[in-house]
């Protein structure tokens, strides 16, 4: 039996709906107790002005600061990250924490994220096997035969292709959720007549 084997790339785009803000509370002060502190009490702020979202803790380190011409300290970092659903919710949240937390705070990013990417994943697929389809057809008349049935299926090489950009300007953040695109790749193998 004669087969055709060809690879088909899909592409959809979608909008992020979720965001996923990853910032740290930060504090420098003489002495390790002090530093741990000030994170501490930066942090506790963080999580009172998030009252209403999951406040995860991914990471506490301390470090010793070593600049010229002042004296030797400490530096805590206790660094958070804030999931929310509702993208308004995200710039309201980074605007105040500006605002009542303002130095203590460092926004490390915000990564807009699609929280069900299915029907997305589906069009790309769809769009990889007629991509596919397209090209065996093409590659079957050149070699004077005909499409018969598919004879297997592969996916691989799905997967988020364009990061999301946002701005950040003053306290008002304006988050844009723009588009993000999924890719799709399967391979097929179609028997020939």
């Amino acid at each position: 039996m004669r087969t055709l084997t060809v690879t088909g790339h899909g592409l959809a785009t979608t909008v992020p709906d979720t965001a996923l803000i990853r910032l740290s509370a930060v504090h420098r002060a003489r002495s390790l107790a002090e530093a741990l502190a000030g994170a501490e009490s930066a942090r506790a702020e963080v999580v009172a002005a998030a009252a209403d979202l999951v406040v995860s803790t991914v990471n506490l380190s301390v470090w010793p600061t070593h600049e010229q011409g002042q004296q030797p300290g400490y530096e805590a970092r206790h660094t958070m990250t804030i999931a929310t659903g509702e993208l308004a919710v995200a710039n309201e949240l980074l605007a105040k924490l500006a605002y009542e937390i303002g130095s203590r705070l460092v926004v490390e990013g915000v990564d807009l994220t699609v929280k069900d990417p299915s029907p997305a994943v589906i069009q790309a697929r769809e769009a990889a096997f007629a991509d596919a389809r397209v090209k065996a057809e093409h590659l079957a008349a050149l070699a004077d035969a005909r499409l018969g049935q598919v004879e297997a299926v592969a996916e691989g090489g799905a997967g988020s292709v364009a990061p999301v950009a946002f701005a950040m300007a003053k306290a008002d953040v304006g988050l844009q959720p723009g588009e993000t695109s999924l890719t799709a790749m399967l391979t097929v193998t179609w028997s020939l007549s």
